[in-house]
């Protein structure tokens, strides 16, 4: 599988590593009536702006403006719906909420027609169906000053260090122990893609991709550069992520629907199981229903 290259490359520096911990749809030790509820809900790109790690071919793609996966989006909002969610996050910048606003507003209006993205395919109709009046941006590119060698490298194009790191990003996802699953939107419809997407197991698999190929670069034997690499362009932008859902006014009695891309969930579902602030439940006891 592709993987990402040159162009966001240098906006995903900054971060922190983990261990998976906890169980979910529990609340570790807290009770629930001091935890606000979260639903991750791990979808693939729908309008497939090839912006990600992983590069979609155009054979590969869907149209979800489509009657039959329009239909099938229906469904999806309608079991998402038993959750009830009081607050529904997407994966925007922060920089993107004023335009964010502006088209949901105009969308209560009935002077907006959905675009094919997720936010708006399943985010649009689930806030508007709870009668909410805004959606939250809360995603972020992991900037960070923590490793300027890093930066360095990225600043220097000329540089056989650059080449080398550009080089690793490329060959990214080829090692024989890397987790894929089979695309099943084109087969077997949207609901499928995203019970596949959000199952725990998978989650965990694909969590494992993160500590092969680049992470294990090296400039030199036994320096951290892929570590380091890794750690702000993933992992410290997971954490500001959640950081940016914290700094979101809620009690217990909130619901939080977070709508982002399904690689996100093996680091933000682990943050949330192991927060005492939240109770993370189950997305696939819902999507199966």
């Amino acid at each position: 599988m592709k993987r990402l290259v040159l162009v966001l490359i240098p906006a995903l520096i900054c971060g922190v590593i983990f261990i998976r911990c906890g169980s979910r749809g529990v609340t570790n030790g807290y009770t629930n009536s001091t935890t606000t509820e979260v639903l991750t809900l791990g979808v693939f790109h729908f309008n497939f702006p090839n912006l990600d790690v992983v590069q979609i071919a155009e054979e590969d793609k869907i149209d979800v403006l489509s009657p039959e996966y329009q239909k099938e989006i229906e469904l999806i909002v309608k079991k998402l719906m038993l959750f009830q969610p009081t607050v529904v996050v997407v994966e925007s910048e922060p920089d993107y909420q004023n335009e964010m606003d502006s088209l949901y507003n105009d969308y209560l209006l009935g002077n907006y027609t959905l675009g094919r993205n997720e936010s708006e395919q399943i985010g649009f109709r689930i806030a508007k169906k709870m009668g909410l009046k805004k959606l939250y941006c809360v995603d972020e590119l992991g900037f960070g000053s923590h490793y300027p060698h890093i930066i360095d490298i990225f600043c220097n194009e000329e540089s056989e260090e650059y080449a080398a790191l550009i080089k690793a990003f490329e060959d990214d996802g080829i090692s024989p122990l890397s987790f894929h699953k089979k695309s099943k939107y084109m087969t077997e419809g949207i609901l499928a893609e995203l019970i596949q997407s959000n199952d725990e197991e998978n989650i965990k698999k694909d969590f494992g991709n993160y500590l092969l190929d680049i992470f294990k670069h090296e400039l030199v034997p036994y320096d951290f550069t892929g570590v380091d690499v890794q750690t702000g362009r993933w992992f410290g932008r997971n954490l500001r992520i959640f950081r940016n859902i914290q700094r979101i006014e809620t009690t217990p009695s909130d619901r939080i629907l977070v709508i982002f891309g399904s690689a996100h969930l093996n680091i933000l579902n682990y943050l949330f199981d192991c927060s005492p602030e939240y109770t993370l439940v189950r997305t696939n006891d819902f999507l199966k229903k």
